[in-house]
């Protein structure tokens, strides 16, 4: 191959998982994920949209050898998943996040907590206090070091989860649906923070979900839908396809529906909004010209 290899990279990607009986014969095979060739580059923000059952968490467990290809390749950062190797290097360039935060907290003091990962890795005592500090400043936790997370609201958690991969100092963060037991608020919370960790530590990010609001900021989105990638481009290109999405069970962000059926009626509005400024601009501009 010469063409030069992006930092993670899967090729006609296959995972199938197999139902057997009770006398041990395969009685099903279901893929869940069927020949997707996916490439992020290092600083990336990339989302992964689908619906339940698209097969973007299977993918996901895919960028650091939770699950291993049944076809193709998946490369991180060169290595190979399959590699057993390399199975230590990989998880520790991408670190996985997780939908629920109460699975992944077991220290019952938080800057604790943070600090197993890098323990793990065998980073010396004085580093590793350095790189708590470090993330759990990043993810906006620093003042509650000292406490225990059972405190905590789920934003919070989640937050805290992030800061442990976090001081692992992995390339990548990959996050499986992070919000998905979240409130609002926090599910803001968790992607302004992923969001800060993407511009201003160059962490690239691997975003999985439903919710359409969490993909505007991404720089790249893919749609699955039953294993298979179905659309791809900017968050821009890609809500401009309303019915196609719909097509898909998803929805489009409300501002975005908003735009979208004033349109419809014939008001002269930009072919995609993506936010409320955007909107109150184009709204204001019409009215200026109509004056």
């Amino acid at each position: 191959m010469g063409n030069k290899m992006s930092f993670i990279e899967s090729r006609n990607l296959v995972h199938e998982y197999k139902r057997h009986d009770e006398n041990g014969n395969i009685e099903q095979v279901n893929r869940a994920v069927d020949d997707v060739s996916i490439s992020v580059e290092q600083g990336d923000f990339v989302a992964i949209l689908g619906h339940n059952g698209s097969g973007k968490s299977t993918f996901a467990k895919h960028l650091n050898s939770i699950l291993l290809p049944t076809e193709g390749t998946v490369w991180v950062n060169g290595m190979e998943t399959r590699d057993e190797d390399h199975l230590w290097d990989i998880r520790q360039t991408a670190g996985m996040v997780f939908q629920n935060p109460d699975n992944q907290i077991i220290a019952s003091v938080i800057e604790e907590d943070v600090g197993f990962g890098p323990e793990n890795l065998g980073v010396p005592t004085e580093e590793i206090w350095h790189r708590v500090e470090t993330a759990l400043k990043a993810v906006g936790m620093y003042e509650y070091r000292t406490h225990s997370p059972n405190k905590l609201s789920g934003g919070q958690k989640q937050r805290i989860a992030i800061a442990g991969i976090m001081a692992m100092k992995p390339k990548c963060i990959i996050l499986d649906e992070p919000t998905a037991m979240l409130d609002p608020n926090g599910r803001k919370e968790v992607i302004s923070t992923v969001r800060k960790l993407n511009k201003e530590e160059n962490v690239t990010i691997i975003l999985i979900t439903h919710y359409m609001d969490e993909v505007i900021n991404a720089d790249h989105v893919y749609v699955m839908d039953h294993g298979k990638v179905v659309m791809e481009g900017t968050p821009r290109t890609i809500f401009k396809e309303v019915e196609t999405l719909k097509k898909y069970r998803l929805d489009v962000p409300q501002v975005t529906e908003l735009a979208y059926e004033l349109r419809k009626q014939g008001m002269k509005l930009p072919e995609v909004v993506l936010t409320k400024e955007e909107l109150v601009n184009a709204l204001t501009k019409l009215e200026k010209a109509e004056n």
